[in-house]
């Protein structure tokens, strides 16, 4: 074995056990929802789930299912508004180059900075005026304000780098500034529409200050609440909460295993100028 083969060897296997070290909360969520009652506080405690059960999961279908659903809905409908208002407003500062774009770059980068809390009791006040706390749509814009800032300047570093002889060919074929976004440069930033989804799905999913702010004790409320409440009502129940936990990481963990190459390009867009 020669001294870059061992260099290797050693790299290769700390990098396994702090991989392991971090994932080990996440095997341990996944064992203890298999876990009946009776075991859950023996001593040593099972590493596997010798007598596994089921009735976590079942308590989940059970009781979570329209929380899920709610979250589906409000995930879906922050992706739709986030593409739909980031897309243009990337497109625009990319390659229309509007007046004052400097400096609605840097408003963006600013808004982000800002606590989520914060921005919470500004939507409380807006809505108790318009009558949509506890809803749907209102948690779907109120989300949206913390992946649009986001999303836009990822747009707008993936639209920099498509050629402008592409949007010029257009123009010259008669197309103007709407279809040559539309037909052009919206179909070639592919890896930035999957990228800008991803997160604003992730994010409206996991939320929590906004739908405990906006939603709470509504007849719509996402799985982060149903999590709380579960918790609350059921703090003897570890299985059904760690299986209640389990089944709401899945659609991200899914949704991250499929996308994370579109993710990678999408991310890196315009990190390296030629």
């Amino acid at each position: 074995m020669n001294r870059s083969t061992g260099t290797a060897w050693w790299k290769t296997t700390i990098g396994l056990l702090l991989t392991g070290v971090m994932l080990f909360p996440v095997y341990w969520m996944v064992n203890v929802s298999f876990t009946r009652d009776q075991d859950m506080r023996k001593s040593p405690p099972d590493l596997f789930p010798a007598h596994g059960t089921l009735e976590g999961y079942r308590a989940v279908l059970d009781q979570q299912l329209p929380y899920l659903g709610t979250s589906l809905v409000i995930g879906l409908g922050t992706v739709v508004l986030t593409v739909a208002l980031a897309a243009p407003a990337g497109y625009a500062l990319a390659k229309l180059r509007p007046r004052g774009g400097g400096m609605l770059s840097f408003l963006l980068l600013v808004a982000q900075m800002v606590p989520g809390i914060i921005m919470a009791m500004g939507f409380y006040a807006i809505y108790l005026s318009l009558g949509l706390l506890q809803s749907v749509p209102g948690l779907i814009v109120a989300d949206s304000t913390l992946a649009v800032p986001f999303a836009v300047l990822i747009f707008t570093a993936f639209m920099s780098g498509i050629p402008g002889e592409l949007i010029q060919a257009a123009q010259m074929d008669g197309a103007r500034a709407l279809r040559t976004f539309w037909s052009i440069v919206l179909p070639m930033s592919r890896n930035a529409v999957v990228t800008v989804s991803l997160f604003a799905f992730l994010w409206s999913w996991s939320d929590f200050i906004f739908a405990s702010t906006l939603a709470n004790g509504g007849a719509h409320e996402p799985i982060t609440l149903g999590i709380y409440h579960y918790i609350g009502n059921n703090n003897q129940e570890w299985n059904a909460i760690m299986a209640t936990a389990v089944v709401a990481s899945l659609p991200a963990t899914v949704i991250l295993v499929l996308a994370q190459r579109y993710v990678a390009a999408g991310v890196t867009a315009g990190a390296v100028k030629d």
